[in-house]
């Protein structure tokens, strides 16, 4: 089976403390701690994301970007990017699978991305400016 937005929103609304709303082409998952992941499914992938923090809050992008490249491994099934939006950039912490992986999966997923960003923000904070966070 390959998923699709309204199945994957049955699925992640049965997660104990996820709020799940439908936008037209994403899925906004909410978890206890207010954080907001974005899921979209793209031909044969599912990719899940959260935004991190502005580019234009790092103190020096060189050397939060060289502590990336050096740390990220150290999380599983996340890794980092840069995405613009609106003209800005932002640092999204972001995991992908197949649009065919078991149910179980894609929940695990998720719920990793969860914990990831939680540890990425710890990490990274003091390559933030001040009134960053």
């Amino acid at each position: 089976m390959t998923w699709q937005l309204p199945e994957l929103q049955t699925l992640l609304a049965e997660h104990d403390g996820w709020q799940v709303e439908a936008t037209e082409q994403t899925l906004i998952i909410k978890n206890e701690d207010q954080i907001e992941a974005y899921l979209a499914v793209a031909g044969e992938q599912i990719l899940v994301e959260v935004l991190l923090f502005a580019q234009q809050q790092v103190k020096d992008a060189n050397a939060l970007n060289d502590f990336v490249l050096r740390t990220h491994k150290m999380f599983p099934l996340s890794t980092i990017g840069i995405n613009d939006i609106d003209g800005e950039s932002y640092y999204v912490a972001f995991g992908s699978l197949s649009s065919q992986s078991k149910a179980e999966s894609v929940v695990i997923e998720v719920a990793t991305l969860f914990r990831n960003v939680e540890a990425f923000i710890e990490l990274y904070q003091d390559h933030l400016a001040e009134n960053a966070a």
